[in-house]
């Protein structure tokens, strides 16, 4: 680490103080070579505002949930050349909005009224769980909503007759898909785009960070974009393929891909979940489906092999 600048000020106590820590934090700091050592006057060892900055990048880091270890790689980019300010402009750009949407805080009357009036605390604690609603620490009685958008589509769907439990049970399924999407899309990204400034020596100064936060900002709405296109093309797709069958007018279109897309009843799925619960619906009808075929072939097999012969019509030898 660079060494502090020669006008320290500060004793250990002073800079617990102004970086609400600790005494023994600042020393744990130093020992894991997290934060520059004091300069020595007399018998007292006196700090900067260097460090006093540090304890706040260090402290800022730690609540974005970076362990000491990645803290540690970050700083010593300073003394590779990379320079600390881009790399952690890079880090911002990355772990910023990738919404234009605004937290709500919402009080507990509010949340029952969006949803037919009339209280529903499993539901809620379903919604903490998942996320959808962060309960307010300096008012039990309030919630954070961080996508109001999310929760609006909840309550269209629960005012269209869906019951809650089945709103949350979709909301998990799609987000693994959803996250699935992501993790492909940043892999893509990466090998094509960040790689080099993430992995090549030569990109890793301040002016490379700055174009790759540049770039994230850049690509940032790419993915939303695309999966609200390809979504709108699928959704209108299958939404016209069921509105004909369920109607039985017009030729049915067909799906792009019919063994990866089946439509099955409500009723058939709600039965394979309470048999084998909510993570294993897919992977048992396609046990059941695999093992019915291969049920057909085996008696069409044994059919042709034995034909069987009405004994009415067994020809009988002329008089």
């Amino acid at each position: 680490m660079t060494d502090p600048p020669a006008t320290p000020t500060h004793r250990i106590e002073d800079l617990a103080r102004l970086s609400r820590t600790t005494v023994r934090t600042i020393r744990a700091y130093q020992d894991k070579g997290l934060l520059p050592r004091p300069e020595r006057q007399g018998r007292a060892n006196l700090y900067s505002d260097v460090h006093l900055t540090r304890l706040h990048q260090i402290a800022d880091l730690l609540s974005r949930g970076y362990t000491l270890a990645s803290i540690k790689e970050l700083l010593d980019a300073w003394d590779t050349g990379r320079g600390l300010a881009g790399v952690l402009g890079l880090v911002t750009e990355a772990e910023g909005p990738w919404s234009d949407e605004e937290p709500v805080r919402l009080t507990r009357a509010d949340l029952d009224a969006r949803f037919g009036g009339t209280p529903d605390d499993a539901a809620v604690a379903e919604a903490v769980a998942l996320g959808v609603l962060e309960p307010m620490a300096d008012d039990p009685g309030s919630f954070l909503v961080p996508s109001p958008q999310e929760l609006a589509v909840a309550a269209e769907l629960y005012a269209a007759g869906v019951p809650l439990s089945a709103i949350s049970e979709h909301l998990r399924e799609l987000r693994l898909q959803v996250e699935h999407i992501a993790a492909r899309f940043l892999e893509f990204t990466t090998e094509h785009v960040f790689a080099r400034y993430l992995d090549d020596p030569d990109h890793r100064t301040d002016a490379g960070a700055a174009e790759a936060a540049s770039l994230v900002r850049r690509l940032r709405p790419l993915a939303r974009q695309t999966v609200d296109a390809e979504l709108a093309r699928a959704m209108r797709l299958f939404a016209t393929r069921e509105v004909r069958r369920r109607l039985g007018t017009g030729e049915q279109p067909k799906a792009p891909d019919e063994t990866r897309s089946v439509a099955l009843p409500a009723e058939t799925i709600q039965a394979v979940r309470r048999l084998v619960g909510p993570g294993r619906i897919a992977e048992f009808i396609a046990l059941a489906a695999e093992r019915e075929v291969g049920a057909r072939h085996l008696d069409a097999l044994a059919a042709d092999h034995n034909p069987v012969t009405d004994l009415d019509e067994t020809p009988r030898t002329a008089q």
